[in-house]
């Protein structure tokens, strides 16, 4: 009877995370209309913050429990699902032209944050110092954002809004916000529990069921905005959302766990090459060619695969 109940609170989790990401994309595109801001830098900042809740909430309570791999896996793990799956299958289905000026700050920011967060854990320790130095990266990406805004708001044409629109559109925000979040701590828990029940090692759970439930808005996300032709969202949401799980998510744990985060060596070895492996295929071909391929998520989708499979076989 537990694993029945286990497994109908899974999926409640599921429906909860697929109907919050239609909400969510629905209300930040009538968001990005009414306010003039592209979608591109809505998904990277309102939408990012958001569909990184789940992550944040996790790896936060798994660094307050002392459960520092199940804190920094999820973290790493997340990055490397959205870029390599996430992405990887938003670019198969419809892969996009992109001005070099949107996307190559927020993908340089991106790369530095990997690459960053990599060589300041190289000892097998985040510490004090690492963590501020990667908060700073945090801050340049608010910036740049609010920069972008008030530029491109300026020159675009708005939608007219009206008392009513707003209400519902921020409704709609917040319900969906709540029910990814809601839905993702449904799915993580009790999909641990099952994987757990079969023996599974926590650093494992935790970059591949834990990162990839907490990923699920991302997802959810991702499909729902290739459905509505919203892919520059996605895109947006995907890069953002790897910026806050780096910069924001990483630091708050080592923080939370008296000013160090011990980093294992199969984390080093594996779990942060892979990540910054696919962030470099993600972000330097489009940043030199100024748009993403059909090819790009091919590669990245099966480099998560190839990773994933042997993550879980050794």
């Amino acid at each position: 009877m537990g694993l029945v109940l286990t497994s109908i609170l899974f999926l409640m989790g599921l429906l909860l995370i697929i109907k919050g990401g239609d909400l969510f994309v629905d209300a930040a595109t009538w968001m990005a209309r009414a306010s003039g801001i592209p979608q591109f830098i809505i998904g990277a900042t309102i939408v990012s913050i958001a569909t990184t809740l789940p992550e944040i909430i996790v790896s936060t309570m798994a660094a307050l429990d002392h459960n520092t791999e199940m804190a920094i896996g999820n973290a790493i793990g997340s990055v490397t699902a959205n870029t390599g799956l996430i992405m990887g299958v938003s670019l198969i289905f419809m892969p996009i032209v992109i001005r070099r000026s949107r996307i190559a700050l927020k993908g340089i920011l991106m790369l530095l944050s990997c690459t960053f967060l990599w060589l300041l854990s190289s000892n097998g320790n985040l510490d004090r110092t690492g963590s501020f130095i990667i908060l700073l990266l945090f801050f340049a990406f608010i910036a740049e954002n609010l920069h972008s805004a008030s530029l491109e708001s300026a020159q675009a044409e708005k939608d007219s809004v009206n008392k009513k629109d707003l209400s519902a559109n921020v409704v709609k925000f917040l319900l969906g916000a709540l029910c990814l979040v809601v839905g993702s701590r449904l799915l993580v828990d009790n999909g641990t529990i099952l994987a757990e029940a079969l023996g599974v090692p926590t650093r494992v759970i935790a970059v591949t069921m834990v990162a990839i439930g907490t990923s699920l808005p991302e997802l959810v996300t991702a499909i729902t905005a290739i459905v509505k032709k919203q892919t520059s969202m996605s895109v947006g949401n995907i890069l953002g959302a790897n910026i806050i799980d780096i910069t924001v998510i990483l630091p708050l744990c080592a923080l939370l766990s008296q000013g160090s985060l011990p980093v294992s060596d199969a984390t080093l070895s594996l779990d942060m090459p892979i990540c910054l492996l696919e962030a470099g295929i993600a972000i330097i071909p489009t940043i030199l060619f100024q748009r993403f391929y059909r090819l790009q998520g091919v590669i990245m989708v099966a480099l998560y695969l190839a990773y994933l499979g042997f993550t879980v076989m050794v």
